[in-house]
């Protein structure tokens, strides 16, 4: 956390506020600080995904056996590169890969699904 204080992002560490509060507590702290979340918690992708929650963001850090000190370089370095993109998505970094995943809104999801019902159509009838 030091290394990113350093860098200049302003960061909340709930070890150091709020050890053991849970993630939806969590989720809600991020969301009235309109901060992006950093965590190693994959229980995070199942508030965001499945049951529609979301932040500013959530980055997903899966850096296992790597020295705090590069996984802090990973991090900063992936929110230099990308952090603008890391807006309003899920992203995880990995050794080696940043992925983001933008979530799609229901209204669009919806929209998607009819598109694809219409393509599976077996109607000629053609459509714009």
């Amino acid at each position: 956390m030091e290394r990113l204080r350093q860098s200049g992002y302003q960061v909340w560490y709930v070890a150091e506020m709020e050890p053991g509060i849970s993630d939806d507590v969590v989720l809600g702290l991020a969301n009235r600080e309109g901060a992006i979340l950093l965590t190693a918690d994959k229980d995070f992708g199942e508030l965001v995904f499945r049951q529609g929650q979301m932040t500013r963001g959530v980055i997903l850090i899966r850096l296992a056996g790597i020295s705090p000190s590069r996984k802090a370089e990973i991090v900063a370095s992936a929110l230099a590169a990308h952090g603008d993109e890391m807006e309003q998505a899920f992203t995880v970094i990995s050794p080696g890969a940043v992925r983001i995943q933008h979530r799609v809104a229901k209204s669009e999801k919806d929209d998607i699904a009819h598109r694809s019902r219409i393509r599976r159509s077996p109607s000629r009838q053609s459509l714009f």
